[in-house]
């Protein structure tokens, strides 16, 4: 049955092939238990498997297609043996998320019940927090999609950070809707400007901008933090940060770092939005020695599923969206809680498989 709704689904490389069947499967099962039909797939080849076939990263027209659909979702790209010939990997998600303006980048991170606790403060199990990463600028727009970096021989090489105001502000904007929409659900509601504003003037123009936009948000507790800082505040005191909005190479870092607390990276969510376009995808890699080997943690993907479910429904209307992406998170939530989720990336003795039907059952048991 076709639907107006589209999903462009870009499996990749690796485990991403692995991790995106996961997801699908149970965000499909989520909107059948909702009622909804769900959406249609269009499903895109791309990824560094695909360029050493044919010598280009994505499909003919790939990248109009994605950019008609009403969400892309990505499993993971990129292979270590397999590069451009200057070195560079394979990367067309990051062409994408230039081209169609995905400039908010949001990290969540969640402690679960048992869950791998990194920290030894009881206060760690109430971790929950948005790393919300700016992703079009800052010091990645010397990346290989600008290619903006000066190189003079084999004696120096310059790259430019940019920060605009246009893209700044409207990831403000973002941030404090963000920040009202949590405070909303029972979260407190707090965002936090992380930046290096005492020595960068690149940095004092985005928390300026930051102070600018705050005033039309008079609900929402403000904070700014040093990006140094930051990250000793994650490793003593995470519990008392909620939103955290930040350049992109800081919120490339401490979004990791911030994910080691909580478990590892595969419990990474994410999902990179514009104005009109959004893509999902676990933040890990393409893990290419577990490839095809059924041990591969899913739940940052399925994660990440229910977050696209959430964006959609903003997008079309369609509060069922909100409402399966709801319910995938009090199953991962359940499934943790009665010890029917164990990775085999904690140590556990469940892999991609056991770990996505133990959500699909907690789904059914809703």
């Amino acid at each position: 049955m076709t639907t107006a709704t589209t999903v462009a689904l870009i499996r990749g490389d690796g485990i991403g092939i692995d991790v995106a069947d996961a997801a699908m499967q149970v965000v499909n099962a989520a909107m059948t238990i909702i009622g909804d039909c769900g959406f249609d797939i269009d499903e895109i080849d791309a990824g560094a498997a695909y360029f050493a076939q044919t010598g280009k990263d994505i499909e003919p027209g790939g990248e109009d297609r994605a950019g008609a659909a009403d969400a892309i979702f990505l499993g993971a790209i990129g292979l270590p043996s397999i590069r451009h010939p200057d070195g560079t990997e394979i990367s067309p998600h990051l062409r994408l998320r230039d081209k169609f303006g995905l400039y908010a980048g949001i990290r969540p991170v969640k402690a679960y019940p048992n869950a791998p606790q990194r920290l030894a403060d009881p206060r760690a199990a109430s971790i929950d927090l948005i790393i919300l990463r700016e992703s079009t600028e800052g010091l990645f727009y010397s990346a290989a999609v600008h290619n903006r970096s000066e190189i003079k021989g084999d004696s120096e090489v310059r790259d430019t950070l940019l920060i605009s105001r246009d893209t700044t502000e409207k990831l403000h904007h973002f941030g404090f809707k963000l920040a009202q929409r949590r405070k909303a659900r029972g979260k407190p509601g707090r965002f936090t400007c992380v930046d290096k504003a005492n020595v960068f003037r690149s940095m004092a123009f985005f928390r300026k901008i930051y102070d600018e936009v705050a005033p039309a948000y008079p609900d929402v507790e403000t904070g700014y933090n040093y990006v140094d800082a930051q990250a000793l505040d994650l490793v003593r005191k995470p519990w008392e940060f909620d939103v955290m909005v930040m350049e992109n190479m800081f919120g490339d870092i401490l979004s990791d770092l911030a994910g080691g607390l909580v478990g590892g990276m595969g419990m990474a969510a994410c999902g990179e939005i514009g104005d009109n376009h959004g893509l999902f995808q676990p933040a890990h890699g393409s893990a290419p020695d577990i490839m095809g080997q059924d041990k591969a943690n899913p739940l940052a993907a399925i994660l990440s599923g229910a977050l696209m479910l959430d964006y959609l429904a903003e997008k079309t209307a369609n509060q069922k969206f909100a409402k399966a992406g709801a319910l995938i998170e009090k199953a991962v939530e359940d499934g943790f809680a009665a010890n029917d989720l164990r990775p085999m990336e904690f140590g556990g003795d469940m892999g991609t498989n056991a770990v996505t039907n133990a959500v699909l059952a907690h789904l059914k048991a809703t």
